[in-house]
This record gives structure tokens, C-alpha cells and sequence, in this order.
């Protein structure tokens, strides 16, 4: 069973609405789109643009200070029977692996690019969407991990 905190909903909302606001505020202030990996990925091939290492400063930073700030959640993902690290880095980079092949991560598909009606983002946001209720039907009820 996984516990929650009784105002875990308020901080994904908060979360969201922060994600939409920054989409919108680079949208309005730069005309680009928001896109993070596509943005941490230029950084990382070696673009470093002083946008791209503010926004990636700012993508650490500001959990690390609202963790400072506010304490950080306990995290102990106890189905993976101890061996959470290489199960955790082997997701990270299934995850950078699947934006690649998509063109994009959920920010600029599915937050901006559903916002504007793109075809593709609405693909590959069902896509992604389809690919996690699948995997945790696996996990949960076939696997009994959850």
C-alpha cells in the first residue's frame, strides 16, 4: 500500500500550476515552447545558453529549497526489495530514452502542446499515458508489487 499525505493532491496541483504558468510565461516572454528535456538535453549536447542553465538551475533549485524550507517527503519505494537505485536509474533513463523517441516530455506535449490542440501532442500524450496506467497494472496486479 502506498501512503499519502493528506494534502499530497495540493502540491500537484501547486506543482501544475507552476509547470502551466512557466510554459506560458516563456510562451509570451521568448515565443518558444516549453519543452524541459528538450532544453536539458541542448544543455547537456553542449549548448550552454544562459536560458537553458537558469531553467535547469532553477528545475533543482527550487524543490531543493522548498525541501529546505518545507522538509523533504520520506521516499522509500518499497517494492523494489532494496535494490531502489539501479531500479530508479534504469527508469530515469527508460524515461529520457522515451522523450527522445517522442520529440518531447510530458511539458511540451502534454502541457503546452494539448493547450494548443497539436496532434502529435495529443498522440504522444496518450501514448505516455497509456504506457503508465499499463505499467502499473503489471506491477500492481500481476506482479503484486504495489
Amino acid at each position: 500500500m502506498i501512503a499519502t499525505l493528506p494534502h499530497d493532491w495540493i502540491l500537484g496541483l501547486i506543482g501544475g500550476l507552476m509547470i502551466g504558468a512557466s510554459a506560458a510565461l516563456l510562451l509570451l516572454g521568448n515565443g518558444r515552447v516549453l519543452g524541459a528535456s528538450g532544453i536539458f538535453g541542448a544543455l547537456v549536447e553542449g549548448d550552454p545558453s544562459r536560458e537553458r542553465l537558469a531553467f535547469v538551475a532553477a528545475l533543482i533549485g527550487a524543490p531543493a529549497l522548498a525541501a529546505l524550507a518545507f522538509g523533504a517527503p520520506a521516499f522509500t519505494p518499497a517494492f523494489t526489495g532494496g535494490r531502489d537505485l539501479p531500479l530508479l536509474i534504469l527508469a530515469g533513463l527508460l524515461v529520457g530514452f522515451g522523450t527522445r523517441m517522442a520529440n518531447g516530455c510530458t511539458s511540451g506535449h502534454g502541457v503546452v502542446g494539448m493547450a494548443r490542440f497539436a496532434p502529435r501532442s495529443i498522440v504522444a500524450t496518450l501514448v505516455y499515458l497509456s504506457a503508465g496506467f499499463i505499467t502499473l497494472f503489471v506491477v500492481r496486479h500481476l506482479l503484486g508489487a504495489l
